[in-house]
């Protein structure tokens, strides 16, 4: 008999197994796949973004949408100071980049996975790995026991789900958490890809593959109708677009195409307005009239636009400067302005940073992430209902969620 048994073995779930076990509770992982920590280890592409550097409790959670008040309770417990605390005196420095983005000194999501590891293995947390859970046994309100698919039962007095969502499937976020959670009476909400690259139906972007472009803009349009306004930063893929300022309006770019075409208009020059840019163009060609436009042109806006700009602009790259007529001029502007991408569709699930959906939000106890349904059962992380953007959100959702259930778990 365990005092808690907690399914998953990612970010949430060894958080909640530390802080449990450090409180004298005695608790087992269960995870499925041959380690522990498989997503966290190649997120922020293996530098691992920890949090986000945001002190106002309030002004962070405005960024998980109509969430932010189920979570206030939990975050007066744990909130980004303590991560940071959490990490910092387990000798893990960390550092603040961009958008407050918070990572290890490291550069390696290996020094955030040692320090879970190294917490669990202090507290004396059993760790089950290749354990594939089928499901739950229960009587009335409360489970009686977790069975995994090989028939063993493990029998404790509190379990955590801490099973992901359907993002990153490879790593063992396949939804089967939320089957579970269903049969045990949970209210799921429909989980689909938050956080995804979007794909172009245009030819050139091909080109483009690997070239990022910093503080641009992003404008959707549906029958003509402007929609959303994104600025940030933009990376180029061989099927379209990615970057933080992508992921972070994909679901939105989603819903739109539930409703037909998608058109995303992507301004180069965000604080040149039209006037500014035919100013800008003016000085730049006579500044060497008889230079080439495309060698001109590399001075305005990144080099590996600039062939893709004057094709779209119906301009020869060859031509001097001093043969660009106006009406080419004002082309230009416009396509600099405004270059229009189509959106094809998003890509799935095997590309997701986080999936939306989950448990209903109304069916958990925030003070201690307790289901209301089941007595002796906790949700944590990615299971929940929570919408949020890149930026370190989704871990910092982990280790408060982690930390109160663990905490809830040991001392009730």
């Amino acid at each position: 008999m365990y005092d808690v048994a907690i399914i998953g073995g990612g970010a949430a779930g060894m958080m909640a197994a530390g802080r449990a076990a450090e409180q004298g509770a005695r608790v087992i992982v269960l995870e499925k796949n041959p380690t522990l920590g498989v997503k966290l280890l190649i997120t922020g592409g293996g530098r691992c973004n920890v949090t986000n550097a945001q002190s106002d409790v309030r002004i962070f959670l405005k960024k998980y949408k109509d969430s932010d008040k189920f979570l206030f309770s939990a975050f007066s417990q744990f909130d980004v100071q303590g991560a940071l605390n959490f990490f910092n005196e387990r000798n893990m420095p960390t550092k603040v980049e961009a958008e407050n983005r918070v990572f290890p000194v490291s550069d390696s999501a290996q020094s955030v996975w040692d320090v879970l590891v190294e917490r669990m293995k202090k507290g004396g947390v059993e760790i089950k790995t290749n354990a594939a859970v089928a499901g739950f046994e229960k009587e009335g309100n409360k489970i009686t026991g977790v069975r995994l698919k090989n028939k063993e039962l493990i029998v404790a007095k509190k379990y955590i789900v801490a099973t992901g969502g359907t993002s990153r499937p490879e790593t063992g976020s396949t939804g089967e958490g939320f089957a579970w959670l269903k049969d045990l009476g949970h209210n799921i909400i429909p989980s689909n890809e938050a956080l995804v690259p979007i794909a172009l139906k245009n030819s050139w972007v091909k080109a483009l593959s690997g070239a990022t472009l910093q503080d641009i803009k992003l404008t959707t349009f549906q029958n003509n109708q402007k929609q959303e306004v994104h600025k940030g930063k933009l990376l180029f893929t061989h099927f379209g677009i990615s970057g933080p300022t992508v992921l972070n309006m994909s679901k939105d770019v989603g819903e739109l195409l539930k409703y037909g075409e998608v058109e995303i208009k992507l301004d180069l020059l965000p604080s040149k307005d039209h006037g500014m840019m035919n100013t800008a163009l003016q000085d730049l060609f006579k500044l060497d009239d008889k230079k080439k436009i495309k060698n001109s042109l590399s001075s305005l806006i990144p080099s590996p636009l600039v062939p893709v700009v004057l094709k779209l602009s119906n301009i020869d790259e060859n031509k001097t400067n001093n043969g660009v007529t106006r009406e080419e001029r004002l082309k230009l502007i416009e396509t600099i302005k405004g270059i229009s991408m189509n959106v094809s569709n998003l890509l799935g699930s095997d590309k997701a940073v986080v999936s939306s959906g989950g448990v209903d939000l109304t069916e958990v106890d925030f003070k201690t992430m307790q289901s209301k349904i089941i007595e002796n059962l906790y949700l944590v992380g990615d299971v929940l209902n929570i919408d949020r953007p890149s930026g370190g959100y989704s871990l910092q959702l982990c280790w408060t969620t982690g930390w109160v259930a663990g905490s809830s778990t040991a001392s009730q």
